[in-house]
């Protein structure tokens, strides 16, 4: 059901109101997901908050988490003249260690951007020669289209065709921030578009084993007003719940179908993020009978040599650390047009939200 403009209207300043009056100390809260970073600032939501009521963005752009060693991985594959790479845009401009994909594909490497991971079976079917690698980059939302993709090319037969995986899993990272010692966050606003795929279980254990208050959250400007109420709410009244604010598409149990086809082609393991290091259970690898469809598995690289940006602070502003423009870099010598890190080169990257929006961006002009 569609709200009117005086509807809206109400309904923003009930739930602004309503967290001035409860709000009673400085609270930090953390968008988990760069989709409402993006929507925080579009819809001018922090204007409406109490100073004392800090937004603060987490690692939920799959693009800004993906640590350079897997880029730098990426580009070495597209510089053999046996490969295809097949990738969603927003990777070609993410800087490895001495690279990017756009680079190498002006260079001639044969790099093809495809909106579904089932684009690149048609290119392997077409290029029985080469091996086409299919860059797997995302949390729990996309990563069941990768799965469907690895069942169908085994079904069709198409063993060039190959992953390099990178998805991940939310859970694992929200884990590291609560339980690191410089970590403080009061309160989670979850990703809706992940939890409607794991459902609601994944994320229970923020607040029964930390004591600390998460929503599932909506991506209009009333899902996120309404679901920071609800924290407040909950933090006034010393209650650490989860609750569900995005019931219209989220169910206690997620997505079953697709859930199913995720574990029957990939299983837990440990993974790279950039900013937090290795951490335990958050990647998911290919089991064993489908790892034929893994790159690094087929086609095993020697010596890929990978550092990070000097100076970059993106692995900060993704444990909520700082806000972007306490990086050095940020408006200077890296913009969206020439990022230094990658939480500048995605449309969900924080850095690259506070850039477009404003927050900073008046003091580099």
């Amino acid at each position: 059901m569609r709200l009117t403009a005086e509807e809206t209207a109400r309904a923003a300043a009930f739930f602004t109101e309503g967290i001035a009056r409860r709000v009673s100390r400085p609270v930090r809260l953390m968008e988990v997901c760069g989709t409402h970073t993006v929507a925080i600032f579009r819809s001018g939501i922090r204007q409406l908050l109490p100073a004392s009521v800090e937004l603060v963005s987490g690692p939920g752009c799959p693009v800004c988490v993906t640590p350079n060693e897997y880029l730098d991985t990426a580009i070495a594959y597209s510089r053999r003249p046996d490969t295809i790479i097949t990738t969603f845009g927003d990777m070609l401009k993410v800087p490895g260690s001495e690279s990017t994909l756009m680079a190498e594909k002006a260079r001639g490497a044969d790099i093809r951007i495809v909106y579904s991971p089932l684009e690149s079976l048609p290119v392997a079917r077409d290029n029985p020669g080469k091996k086409v690698i299919f860059l797997a980059v995302g949390f729990e939302t996309t990563a069941p289209t990768a799965a469907a993709t690895v069942l169908q090319a085994e079904q069709q037969g198409l063993d060039n065709f190959l992953v390099l995986s990178a998805h991940k899993l939310v859970p694992p990272a929200l884990q590291a921030i609560l339980a690191a010692p410089d970590g403080k966050v009061d309160g989670f606003l979850l990703p809706g578009h992940a939890a409607a795929i794991s459902g609601l279980e994944p994320y229970r254990f923020v607040a029964e084993s930390y004591q600390v208050p998460a929503v599932v959250t909506g991506f209009e400007a009333l899902d996120i007003l309404q679901a920071i109420y609800i924290l407040i709410e909950q933090l006034a009244g010393g209650k650490a719940e989860l609750a569900n604010q995005y019931r219209r598409v989220v169910k206690p149990e997620g997505n079953p179908s697709a859930r199913k086809i995720l574990e029957q082609v990939y299983q837990p393991a440990a993974a790279n993020w950039r900013g937090f290091g290795g951490i335990d259970g958050s990647g998911l690898a290919l089991r064993p009978e489908y790892r034929h469809f893994d790159a690094q598995t087929r086609l095993p690289l020697d010596n890929v040599v990978t550092r990070e940006p000097a100076g970059c602070r993106c692995g900060e502003v993704l444990r909520g650390l700082i806000v972007p423009d306490a990086c050095p870099h940020f408006g200077r010598s890296c913009t969206p047009e020439q990022p230094v890190g990658a939480c500048m080169v995605s449309v969900e990257g924080a850095c690259a939200a506070w850039y477009k929006y404003g927050q900073g961006r008046w003091t580099y002009a």
